[in-house]
């Protein structure tokens, strides 16, 4: 274990400070930083030096970054927190919503919206870089309101969501987990407390002892899990719940153990785009930044029918074997003809293991299967259900593992 020498700082060290609060703010941006690297961080600088920038960049990068996919966050809180003296604007320019069908002039780079966000943040306090007298502003934190803070975002539509709520709900969906039971199998595996015998072990034993069958191996199914298929709706009527889903959806695709074989990942608006590549990337920033510039088709029309035409062509044989399961996330509002929709959703159905709908409108208490598409489509799913808050996305990690749970299904198709 290492042993420090004692570290004299002057009375009011504003070097060691500004690295405390640098370090919090990559905590916010997602990097895991405890006491202890802040610790080391202070004294790397301290035995190190450094006459330049880099000296400095370089030596925080060794204490704080030991991942690959951590590099571009740090990059760019450093550049937002020592470099650019216009950071505050810069930062803002970022974390204000845009107007809908309007790009911006300049988009954000991978990781600097997540950078600002946490440079932001109310809890950092605001280190000034010149000398202040002793009487400061005293900043007093309250938290004893975090928890019902929580409570009222979990049930929040993702649509009425403020900038500050958007960026919470997106750190509350990065900690959500969608396990799933394993599939029996047709193949085995050994086990002394196996209900089926073994013949194929038990005449390779037996020819140890010169063809004499001593003793019956035993078998039991070898667990296997299902792939998840998701189809995203992506039209300008579902933008904002669909990138909060792909939020959700990165999280699940990047969790070791969840019981998932594999996670492919769709979007379709006026057109079907994979996008299952991108999702694997460790950073949800870049992910999401890549996806969107892969589908072309954002914000735009809908063909839902055309779009699962095009997936149960061209992708069903290949990812929707061995039992898979199916999200469908649309609000099931279609241009084309609802009899080809209505053919595409039987066909879909038929190919999976369970299909499930998240319709974000469930989130309305008067809603009705009144559309020519909701109707066409309903009939061919397992489970109906909401998809606008995070706590709808929570009770379908339980409705995944009780297959006979309808949703909502049963209730609507008495009012077709």
């Amino acid at each position: 274990m290492a042993e420090y020498v004692p570290l004299e700082l002057p009375e009011n060290p504003r070097l060691a400070q500004n690295i405390i609060h640098f370090a919090r703010a990559l905590r916010r941006a997602g990097l895991p930083i405890g006491p202890g690297r802040v610790i080391d961080a202070i004294r790397a600088v301290e035995a190190a030096g450094f006459t330049e920038r880099m000296d400095f960049f370089w030596t925080l990068h060794a204490c704080f970054v030991n991942r690959p996919e951590h590099r571009v966050i740090f990059a760019q809180v450093f550049r937002l927190y020592w470099r650019d003296p216009r950071y505050l604007e810069h930062m803002m320019s970022f974390m204000l919503p845009a107007i809908r069908g309007v790009q911006e002039e300049k988009s954000a780079a991978s990781g600097e919206k997540r950078a600002a966000q946490a440079l932001l943040d109310d809890n950092l306090p605001n280190v000034p870089e010149n000398e202040q007298s002793e009487e400061g502003t005293e900043i007093e934190i309250k938290s004893t309101l975090t928890m019902s803070t929580e409570e009222k975002l979990r049930t929040l539509d993702f649509e009425q969501m403020s900038t500050a709520e958007v960026a919470e709900a997106k750190r509350m969906l990065a900690r959500l987990t969608l396990p799933v039971k394993p599939i029996p199998s047709r193949r085995g595996k050994a086990s002394v407390l196996g209900k089926q015998a073994d013949f194929r072990r038990t005449l390779m034993k037996s020819m140890r002892h010169g063809g004499e069958i001593r003793s019956i191996a035993r078998k039991t199914p070898r667990p296997r899990w299902p792939n998840l298929v998701v189809l995203c709706d992506i039209s300008g009527s579902m933008s904002q719940y669909s990138r909060m889903v792909l939020h959700f959806l990165h999280a699940v695709a990047n969790e070791k153990g969840a019981g998932w074989a594999k996670v492919h990942a769709f979007t379709f608006g006026t057109r079907l785009t994979n996008i299952t590549r991108h999702l694997a990337t460790r950073d949800v920033d870049a992910a999401l930044k890549a996806a969107g510039a892969e589908a072309q088709d954002w914000e735009g029309g809908t063909r839902i029918g055309q779009c699962l035409h095009a997936f149960n062509r061209d992708w069903s044989r290949r990812v929707m074997g061995q039992g898979a399961v199916v999200l469908l996330i649309t609000d099931g509002l279609d241009r084309d003809a609802a009899g080809a929709l209505e053919k595409e959703m039987e066909r879909l159905h038929l190919s999976s293991r369970r299909l499930i709908w998240l319709n974000p409108l469930l989130r309305w208490d008067g809603f009705a299967p009144k559309a020519a598409g909701i109707r066409a489509m309903l009939p061919h799913v397992d489970s109906f259900r909401a998809g606008h808050s995070i706590q709808s996305l929570e009770e379908l990690a339980a409705a995944i593992s009780r297959p006979d749970d309808p949703g909502e299904k049963t209730r609507l198709m008495a009012m077709i």
